[in-house]
């Protein structure tokens, strides 16, 4: 029960509280980009999502396997060439950042491929904001944190599983979604409005994301405010 309740505020931070767009500010390219209309946003976010979770998944499996101390893959390698208790401390964590694109890029390019081939006239919509989906670092940003909860964790018991890593990576898509298709929606709007010349294109669209992010402040302490109320 514990554990489902932890999957569950993992959940809503990522998706509410701490809205990877409009708490930490990354992923702003494609929020200002694609956030013109509100189909185009609703695909952009579910494909950011998609991507998310991909790499997400593949970043913690490689960190847990691979990268980490006492990783059981390096371990099991470096034991053909050093000491039992040599091996038990290779530490390839260096190499994250360089794993991390990777999965991304890699995770990126099949669902160009899968739009390509099933969706032409949503793929035709997106044109180059697709391929930039891999320099999307709201993603690396999201693999990153995982990695943050996995790797020098004080104590062990508290580092996170792969549940926990998918859940993070589910909804911090979710909340780029709500956070760029209410984007979208508002400024469809103001597509009908005068807005003075100075405002117009990103000017306004980035007061309106600073006013988005005030309004999510809103959702600060609601994580700690049901741990208080449910434990």
């Amino acid at each position: 029960m514990e554990y489902l309740f932890d999957i569950f505020l993992i959940a809503i931070s990522a998706a509410l509280i701490n809205n990877f767009v409009l708490y930490y500010f990354v992923g702003i390219c494609p929020f200002v980009g694609v956030s013109r209309q509100v189909d185009m946003a609703v695909g952009m976010g579910s494909a950011v999502t998609f991507v998310m979770t991909i790499a997400v998944f593949i970043s913690w499996t490689v960190t847990a396997l691979v990268l980490m101390p006492g990783a059981p893959v390096s371990n099991w390698v470096a034991g053909f060439f050093m000491p039992a208790d040599q091996a038990a401390t290779i530490d390839l964590t260096i190499l994250t950042y360089i794993v991390y694109i990777f999965s991304i890029a890699s995770s990126v390019q099949f669902v160009e491929m899968y739009m390509r081939k099933f969706y032409p006239r949503l793929y035709k919509s997106f044109g180059v904001f697709l391929p930039l989906i891999t320099t999307n670092c709201a993603i690396l940003f999201a693999c990153l944190t995982v990695m943050s909860h996995v790797v020098g964790v004080e104590n062990p018991a508290e580092a996170w599983d792969l549940g926990q890593a998918l859940a993070l990576g589910i909804f911090g898509g979710l909340g780029f979604t709500i956070a760029i298709v209410i984007m979208a929606g508002i400024r469809e709007e103001l597509d009908l409005c005068d807005i003075p010349a100075p405002f117009q294109g990103a000017a306004i669209t980035l007061i309106v994301g600073g006013i988005l992010a005030m309004a999510f402040m809103g959702f600060t302490g609601v994580d700690s405010g049901i741990r208080a109320a449910l434990m």
